[in-house]
């Protein structure tokens, strides 16, 4: 039985940031094992062919655990957000000169934060990591967990963090009650060419069937999150290349100009999983383990990434026992209303801007136009995108 300090189970975004930030933050005092079923290649559905969105307030605090210097060669820059509603006049505009910061976030393909955390992990003599392997079976003592493996190994810590993903192996075993709640939505994912030049931008359009995201990206590609229902995702990813291109372009609009290219289509189903409890007995969940949101707004990795923060400032507090009673209470504590607060507000966002009910538009519009001219009610969203909220 090989002993450490802290077991954490998953080692995609989530579970690798804690690694590290682990280490920055204790000097690498702590022990740490990272437990991992799948190799970070093109096949781990932790880095896959997905892009995401860092806030401005996640690569702060990147920026803190020593991790952004790494990532930002491959990161592109978000310098203006444009929200609108197909079809009607009601926008807003965000943008990084008017709140006065270099940029709004930054956009990074996960597959390539993957390459480099495995890379800083590989080099970090304070975390161990075990790939391919699973959590099998959890074992909790007063004092201490035992985390038996699939591949025969036990490991014994203070410790068990779960970030393994939206359905959690350990959540199961350990009975965290899981609460799900189906968007009747599927995102379908891909990277296209346009014929402007992003420069930049970001965009978020509101449609009648639902939210449709374009982020810059290197090489003047753009990450695409098109939100359909079910039956309507489907027949999109059998249309042709041309087909593909006519329909996104009828739904964006011409803001790029003409949709040039997309690459290769993948979809999957959008459904809120959150765990109202975050803790237990020598227990913590973070990241999807924790909730899993809806990509309006972009807001759920940031959430998770916030979890992570808290947990590792509440651990590097109490070294003598990681996994203390008291550490968890206040880890708890401190994620309660930030994780509250954006879960209602996604999904408050879904029911608002997936429908096209008259009053829900007219509502809708008013609201955008409001926003774009009233700055007090700008602010709101404002601290949000930027993912400067308290934690």
């Amino acid at each position: 039985m090989t002993q450490y300090d802290v077991v954490i189970a998953g080692g995609a975004m989530a579970g690798a940031t804690l690694a590290l930030a682990l280490s920055h933050l204790t000097d690498n005092k702590l022990n740490v094992a990272v437990v991992e079923p799948y190799q970070v290649d093109t096949s781990h559905p932790g880095f896959d062919s997905r892009s995401i969105a860092l806030s401005y307030g996640t690569v702060d605090i990147l920026r803190r655990f020593q991790l952004w210097s790494s990532i930002a060669p491959c990161a592109t820059p978000i310098t203006d957000i444009h929200v609108s509603d197909r079809s009607h006049l009601a926008m807003t505009d965000i943008s990084a000169q008017q709140v006065g910061v270099d940029a709004l976030g930054y956009v990074v393909e996960l597959a390539d934060v993957g390459s480099i955390y495995q890379s800083l992990l590989q080099r970090c003599d304070s975390i161990s990591l075990y790939t391919p392997a699973a959590v099998e079976r959890v074992e909790r003592f007063t004092d201490s967990v035992a985390v038996h493996l699939n591949n025969g190994e036990t490991l014994q810590a203070k410790l068990l963090v779960a970030a393994d993903g939206a359905v959690s192996n350990c959540c199961q075993q350990l009975g965290m009650p899981l609460v799900q709640r189906d968007f009747e939505q599927t995102a379908v994912i891909a990277n296209v060419v346009t014929e402007q030049a992003h420069r930049g931008r970001a965009f978020e359009r509101f449609t009648e069937h639902g939210p449709v995201a374009l982020l810059p990206m290197s090489d003047n590609r753009m990450s695409l999150v098109w939100c359909l229902p079910p039956d309507l995702a489907e027949q999109v990813m059998l249309l042709s290349e041309e087909q593909f291109l006519a329909r996104l372009q009828q739904e964006f609009g011409w803001r790029l100009g003409q949709m040039q290219k997309v690459g290769m289509r993948a979809s999957y189903p959008l459904i809120l999983r959150h765990r109202e409890q975050n803790i237990s007995h020598r227990f913590a969940v973070v990241g999807n383990a924790a909730q899993t949101l809806h990509p309006i707004a972009g807001q759920g990795f940031n959430l998770g990434i916030r979890d992570v923060a808290s947990l590792a400032e509440e651990i590097t507090k109490q070294l003598d026992d990681v996994g203390a009673y008291s550490s968890l209470m206040r880890f708890k504590q401190r994620r309660c209303g930030d994780r509250q607060n954006t879960i209602w507000m996604t999904t408050s966002l879904v029911h608002l801007f997936s429908n096209d009910y008259l009053a829900l538009r007219v509502a809708r519009n008013l609201g955008l136009v409001m926003m774009d001219n009233l700055s007090g009610l700008k602010q709101p969203l404002l601290r949000q995108t930027l993912g400067l909220v308290s934690r």
